[in-house]
C-alpha cells in the first residue's frame, strides 16, 4: 500500500476507530484512490481504511496528475508501467449513450471505453481507480485529469443503501461510501467474496463506533470530542464504558457538514 502524502500525526483517521479490527487483504486487481485535498479532514472518510486493508492499493492526495503511472507513482522505471488498456474508472458521469432498463438495475456494470458493456472475462482488468471526494469534488478531479477517458468504466447501482446511515447524508442509492464501492467493484470483478464481506464489516464497525461516540462527519476533526474518545472506541470499548461525553454538533455546523458522497 502506498500513501501521499502522509497523513499528520496528530489528525485523527477512520483507521484510528477501527485498528482492531483491520485485516490485511490481498485481492488480484490493484487499487487506486485518488482523494481530493479537502476530503482528507473528513472523520469517518474510508479511504484511509481502504488502504490500510488492501495489499495493492494506493492512496493519492490531490487534483490531477499528468497519467496513470504518475498517479500510481510508477514513473522511475522500478515498476511495470501499468497499461489504461487493463484499468477502469469509477465515476457516474455520461458515457455517450443511454442505459437500458436492465442495466440501470445492474449492481455492477463493466464498460469498455466505447461504452460497451463487457464481462470481466472479456475485459481482464487489473485495476480501478476511485475518485474519493463528494461529487462536486469528484467531477473536479474527473475533468483536471483527461487520462481517465482512456480507462474504462465501472458503475455501480447499489441495491442497499450505504451503512453510513444518518452519519452522513445519501442523496440517492447510488452515493455509498468509498470503500463499499471497491468492496462492490471487487465483487463484481471476481475477487473473493470474503474480501469484500471483511471490508464491508469493518465498515459497519466503524459506523456503530462512530454512532456509539456520537461522531459526525465533519471536516473538523474536533467533530470528535477527543482523541482519546476515538482512542477507546478504537480499542473496542463503548462510549459508556469511557464515560465519554461527545459534544452535541451546533445546528448551524451540521448544515455545512451535509456533503455528497462520490460513490
Amino acid at each position: 500500500m502506498t500513501q501521499s502524502p502522509a497523513t499528520p500525526a496528530s489528525a485523527v483517521t477512520a483507521v484510528d476507530l477501527v485498528r482492531d479490527r483491520i485485516e490485511r487483504l490481498s485481492p488480484k486487481v490493484r487499487v487506486l484512490v485518488l482523494q481530493h485535498p479537502q476530503e482528507q479532514d473528513t472523520l469517518l472518510g474510508t479511504a484511509p481504511l481502504l488502504a490500510a486493508s488492501l495489499d495493492k492499493s494506493v492512496l493519492r492526495v490531490g487534483l490531477s496528475w499528468s497519467s496513470l503511472a504518475h498517479a500510481m507513482g510508477e514513473t522511475d522505471n522500478r515498476f511495470a508501467e501499468p497499461e489504461p488498456n487493463r484499468w477502469a474508472v469509477l465515476y457516474r458521469g455520461s458515457i455517450g449513450r443511454t442505459l437500458t432498463a436492465r442495466e440501470k438495475t445492474e449492481p455492477f456494470l463493466l464498460l469498455d471505453r466505447k461504452g460497451k458493456r463487457c464481462r470481466p472475462d472479456e475485459l481482464p482488468i487489473e485495476g480501478f481507480v476511485i475518485l474519493d471526494g463528494t461529487w462536486s469534488q469528484a467531477k473536479t478531479m474527473w475533468w483536471r485529469n483527461p487520462w481517465l477517458l482512456k480507462l474504462h468504466r465501472v458503475l455501480l447501482h447499489p441495491t442497499q443503501p450505504s451503512a453510513y446511515g444518518r452519519l452522513r447524508k445519501q442523496p440517492s442509492p447510488q452515493h455509498i461510501s468509498t470503500l463499499e464501492a471497491a468492496a462492490l467493484t471487487l465483487d463484481g470483478l471476481g475477487e473473493d467474496p470474503v474480501i469484500g464481506e471483511q471490508l464491508r464489516r469493518v465498515f459497519r464497525t466503524l459506523c456503530q463506533r462512530g454512532r456509539d461516540a456520537n461522531i459526525s462527519l465533519a471536516t473538523d476533526p474536533e467533530a470528535a470530542d477527543t482523541l482519546e474518545t476515538v482512542q477507546a472506541l478504537g480499542a473496542g470499548k463503548t462510549a459508556a464504558e469511557h464515560r465519554l461525553r461527545p459534544r452535541a454538533t451546533p445546528a448551524k455546523a451540521r448544515k455545512k457538514k451535509r456533503d455528497d458522497v462520490a460513490f
